[in-house]
């Protein structure tokens, strides 16, 4: 059964971190995603950001390579490419020149920075935009240093996911009759957005600029991690009244006045403390035996070698084996138009062979 975004064409010019992140979600969901990378490249089988793909090997700096590449944009619904603003343009591959030929293209540009402003063209990396967009700040613990989120807030969830929503918006666009257009997807405003309800909170005075000492940051004893007595470690979110107290509940604090008042901050620190010393005292086995699958808000914090073997996510299948290894399985979920069956990275240059079909499709 095809994809929900089956029939459309993306061309992706090779990258790394979020413009693959962004193909990868749109090949999963059914949309042809060509490949150009660069001669010499190689593409890894159990890399799932490389998966679901067609890859053909073509020297853009040459006039036969860029003139294939001008080809293949030419027949394609969007666009997809992670290079500093104005490389493209450097290259005869800019939106101007593509939209002359293909003026329904949506030409989707994933950088850091944006394609404007001050640090346009200064290097960075996810904790660098992160740290511009106020995000990085909010990370940590009290008194301690702000602490990177991998490339979690930066590369994927602010940059790669908003492109992504930006092509599927921008072909919406073109359906109804708009022409293609230009998607400047920039980290800097993804993760910005992505703390749209933390700013609100500042605002209205519920959460202050100190990280580490506020609901949902781990300032709140029943919204944190405890290790146990095993060295590994469970998380609580026990937020509404009626969760924190079962969570109490559960600890043998039904009673004890020093846990009545949940949302006196004052209490708060002195509260994590008797909490770290109660949970310290089985293993993390045991503290799910009592508290898993309960409205306590509750789960086992699982390494990423565990996370593939728990009950639910083998329930779910939110992991799948391809490509010789453990990944993540297309997400989100369609009732009508599910994800195709995944297909491991190809070969780099695989489908040169059929490039002249590719461009006569």
């Amino acid at each position: 059964m095809p994809g929900a975004l089956s029939g459309i064409r993306i061309i992706e010019f090779a990258g790394i971190g979020p413009g693959p992140f962004c193909g990868m979600m749109l090949g999963d969901h059914g949309a042809e995603v060509i490949r150009i990378d660069r001669p010499g490249a190689g593409l890894d089988p159990r890399d799932a950001l490389s998966r679901n793909r067609k890859s053909v090997l073509l020297d853009i700096k040459t006039p036969e390579g860029l003139s294939a590449a001008k080809a293949l944009c030419a027949t394609a619904d969007g666009l997809i490419e992670g290079f500093r603003p104005g490389v493209m343009e450097r290259l005869g591959l800019g939106p101007d020149v593509l939209h002359a030929a293909n003026p329904n293209l949506v030409y989707g540009r994933m950088t850091g920075w944006g394609q404007t402003g001050p640090y346009a063209q200064a290097a960075g990396h996810d904790i660098n935009y992160i740290a511009l967009s106020g995000v990085l700040h909010t990370i940590g613990v009290a008194g301690g240093k702000p602490v990177p989120p991998v490339n979690y807030v930066g590369d994927f969830g602010g940059g790669a996911m908003f492109l992504a929503f930006g092509m599927v918006a921008g072909l919406l666009a073109v359906k109804n009759g708009a022409p293609g257009q230009v998607i400047d997807a920039a980290m800097t405003d993804g993760s910005a957005l992505l703390a749209g309800m933390s700013f609100a909170m500042l605002a209205q005075g519920t959460t202050s600029d100190v990280p580490g000492t506020n609901l949902l940051d781990g300032g709140a004893p029943f919204y944190d991690s405890y290790i146990c007595a095993d060295g590994k470690w469970v998380s609580i979110g026990s937020i509404e009244p009626q969760f924190y107290a079962l969570l109490r509940d559960k600890l043998g604090l039904a009673d004890d006045p020093d846990f009545a008042a949940q949302f006196d901050r004052a209490a708060w620190p002195a509260r994590k403390q008797r909490l770290a010393a109660i949970f310290a005292t089985k293993t993390r086995d045991e503290w799910c035996a009592l508290m898993e699958m309960t409205d306590v808000c509750f789960a086992p914090i699982l390494s990423m070698t565990e996370a593939p073997a728990h009950p639910h996510n083998m329930a779910r299948e939110t992991f799948i084996q391809l490509g010789g290894a453990t990944q993540p399985a297309p997400a989100p979920r369609f009732s009508a138009t599910p994800a195709p069956v995944p297909c491991a990275a190809p070969k780099a240059g695989s489908d040169n062979t059929v490039l002249d079909d590719l461009v006569n499709r």
